[in-house]
Order: structure tokens, then sequence, then C-alpha cells
């Protein structure tokens, strides 16, 4: 497998770009509805074994199709498993925020960093995935967090950097849901 070039991924993202930045901002507020859409179908589904209703089924089913319908408007292209990978990346990060923020709540902010890093790792490996950013086909692994970006300037095993902090980054400069 080759490595990533980190100058094919840059180029990669300013193909993305309109203007001096890409507006997600749409899409960035529809993950976040997906992510709620995909906890209403949890507490349906929790609901309905607590209580034994059927209806609460038939709205799981109605908010299943809703989301489905939301998250074809992101994921346009996908192979094999991504998109079942892409919901419950949105899906773990949306639990792994709510947690963190439980763990604010009590004053543990030690945890909740730590969650809401992870949270937005996810988030950003989603995006990274549904943006194109990343060719699976060119990751090579080095061990379970590092992968390699190559610049021109350095070696390969001068510059490593995790996917995660690759992803958070290019995400952050690349989003801007402030943006009207």
């Amino acid at each position: 497998m080759k490595k990533i070039d980190i100058n094919e991924f840059l180029k990669k993202i300013k193909k993305l770009e309109k203007g001096e930045k890409l507006d997600l901002s749409s899409d960035e507020d529809l993950s976040i509805g997906i992510m709620n859409l995909i906890s209403i179908e949890e507490h349906l589904f929790f609901t309905y074994n607590k209580t034994g209703k059927e209806e609460y089924l038939d709205i799981l089913n109605e908010v299943r199709e809703i989301r489905k319908t939301l998250l074809k408007k992101i994921i346009k292209d996908y192979e094999g498993e991504v998109w079942c990978i892409s919901k419950h990346l949105l899906a773990s990060s949306m639990r792994l925020m709510e947690v963190g923020t439980k763990y604010l709540t009590k004053g543990d902010k030690k945890n909740a960093t730590d969650l809401f890093q992870k949270s937005h790792s996810l988030y950003s490996l989603f995006w990274g995935l549904n943006l194109g950013l990343i060719n699976l086909k060119d990751v090579k692994r080095e061990n379970k967090e590092e992968i390699n970006f190559l610049s021109e300037n350095k070696k390969p095993e001068e510059k490593k950097i995790s996917v995660f902090e690759k992803l958070g980054e290019l995400v952050k400069k690349a989003v801007d849901c402030c943006r009207e």
C-alpha cells in the first residue's frame, strides 16, 4: 500500500472549497440532526421494550426512514460498509459527547475533555470518509493509531501524524459553522 501524500490530501480539500472556506454549515447542521434522529431511534427501541407498546416500533420505523433519507443527502457515494460505518461514527460521536457533558456537569473536566476529544475524532473521521479526504486503499497502518502523511520536505519516519489529529485539523479549517 502506498502512503498518503499530504499534498494530495490538501488538493482534495481545495477541490471542495468555495472561495476561501468550505461551506459545510448546512451539512454540519444536518449531521447533528441525524445524530439526534439516531438517538430518538434508540429511545423508541428502549421505550418499546419497557412498555411493550408496538406503537413505539411504528414511530421508530418512521423516524428511521426520515434518518435514512437525510443521511443520503450527506453520504452520496459509498462502498461496502461505509454507509453503516458513517451512521455508527455519528451515533458514537453523539453518545460520547452526551456522556462527556454528564461528566462536565459533575465537575469532572478531565474525563469530559477526553470524551469530547474522542467524540470530535469520530466526527472528523465521518467527514473525512464522506468528503473523500480519505482513500482507504492509500492508508498504511504503522500501528493502531498512526497513519503516515508525507510532505515533500520530510521523510516518512520524520512526520507521523494520527489520522484523527490530521482530520480534526482539516475539519476545523474547512468547516465554518458560523458562515451564512
